[in-house]
């Protein structure tokens, strides 16, 4: 598509730059709350939460590029079923995604309450943020 029509390129390029931008922007601007800052959030189902959560993954391109470009080098066709060998890759990667996703979810919410008790670092926090999308942008750009 980009190859058809090269101008579709720039366009979704500098949407992009826009956007991080508007994102560092939000992060800290005058009045704006924290990533850190309690949240009351609206009760979901645990049906909806799952749903919502497996959708993500499906949709998720980052997992097909993962498969398609990185397992095959660790695949040797001489060492037995490449379905077999991307059976036991892909349960690897499984493993170690839920064993990282395991720590977040048991540690994230302590160490943004943590932080969160410490106006000061909720500063460096949100203009950190803002200083990497900044640079993503001004990189993007």
């Amino acid at each position: 598509l980009f190859e058809l029509v090269p101008v579709m390129y720039d366009i979704i390029k500098w949407l992009g730059v826009i956007y991080l931008l508007w994102l560092a922007w939000n992060a800290i601007k005058p009045g704006a709350s924290s990533i850190l800052e309690p949240q009351h959030l609206a009760v979901e189902s645990p049906k909806k939460l799952y749903v919502m959560g497996l959708m993500t993954n499906l949709l998720n391109p980052k997992i097909a590029v993962l498969y398609v470009s990185l397992l095959p080098q660790f695949m040797d066709p001489n060492s037995g079923s490449l379905l077999v060998q991307t059976a036991q890759l892909g349960t690897v990667q499984i493993f170690v995604s839920f064993s990282v996703n395991l720590l977040i979810v048991l540690f994230a919410g302590q160490v943004a309450v943590w932080v969160g008790r410490r106006p000061f670092l909720v500063k460096i926090q949100r203009w950190f943020m803002a200083s990497v999308l900044g640079a993503l942008a001004v990189n993007l750009a």
